[in-house]
């Protein structure tokens, strides 16, 4: 499925005649200006997968960032604008070429980051009742309570309870458990698992954080069905091999200049992992 057409950014020339007509000169920086023109990529056509492919530093996350807050996308970690977004995001344009669905949304490696240390500190709190828990579980058992009225009767309940099950069994009773069932990679992949849903637009910022090869391909094969058979559309900014892989995925090198469509056999990070297993491939073979 396709949502998004294709996405138009501000040509060199526009910003230049921007540039001529503010009279604001006290900034360092025109951020995001002069980062995507640079390279001349002013032009996206997007498939159902799109994937912005570059190093540190080549305008990948800019320009989904971009997308995302042109089409006023869900988030969930607040993106700081810098004070020229606004004007840069009104010489942008994008073809829609179907309704944008509600669910669609932007996710980043802050929303993975922020949902992980939200589980740790749940878990911590969960850890710290336990031993409140314990605690309280001695006092009840040895307790010499007696019912006096019906207001007493959750206490007498806590006392029995404690009397009749071991410490074990009256903690994971009265306790929730822990959500640290899951590695911080396996809350990854099921954070991305639970955001997407059916029909809709996603950007995903550097999705691979986290994640174990083993899990990057999961995610690869959950992205792949959710654009075959679910009407998903996703635009993935990257350098993860098995991400580039994704099956016909529309490929753009923003380490080019300028900016052009390549198969994900041709770009250097991914040439480069080649060229290093094939220098140990008798090491595989004994």
């Amino acid at each position: 499925m396709v949502y998004l057409n294709s996405f138009l950014f501000p040509e060199r020339e526009a910003e230049f005649n921007f540039f001529i007509n503010i009279k604001r000169t006290v900034y360092d920086t025109y951020y995001p200006f002069q980062v995507l023109s640079q390279k001349g990529f002013t032009r996206m056509d997007c498939a159902p997968i799109t994937i912005l492919y570059g190093g540190n530093g080549s305008g990948k996350t800019t320009a989904l960032n971009i997308i995302a807050e042109k089409l006023a996308l869900q988030r969930q970690a607040k993106y700081n604008r810098s004070n020229f977004f606004e004007d840069y995001l009104k010489y942008c344009e994008a073809d829609l070429y179907n309704t944008l669905p509600k669910e669609s949304r932007i996710i980043t490696s802050d929303d993975v980051f922020d949902y992980i240390l939200n589980i740790r500190t749940v878990n911590e709190g969960i850890d710290e009742k336990r031993e409140e828990m314990f605690e309280e579980y001695l006092s009840l058992k040895h307790s010499q309570f007696q019912l006096r009225s019906l207001d007493d009767y959750e206490q007498l309940r806590q006392v029995v309870e404690a009397r009749r099950k071991t410490q074990s069994r009256f903690v994971r009773q009265e306790m929730p458990g822990n959500v640290r069932e899951y590695s911080n990679g396996e809350n990854a992949f099921r954070y991305f698992t639970n955001q997407i849903e059916e029909n809709g637009l996603y950007l995903l910022d550097e999705p691979e954080n986290s994640l174990s090869p083993a899990r990057q391909l999961e995610l690869v094969q959950f992205i792949e069905d959710s654009a075959r058979f679910f009407g998903c559309q996703f635009i993935i900014s990257t350098h993860s091999p098995f991400l580039l892989a994704l099956k016909e995925a529309r490929i753009y090198d923003l380490d080019t200049q300028p900016v052009v469509s390549k198969k994900w056999t041709e770009l250097e990070n991914v040439r480069t992992y080649y060229a290093f297993f094939q220098k140990y491939q008798e090491e595989f073979r004994n």
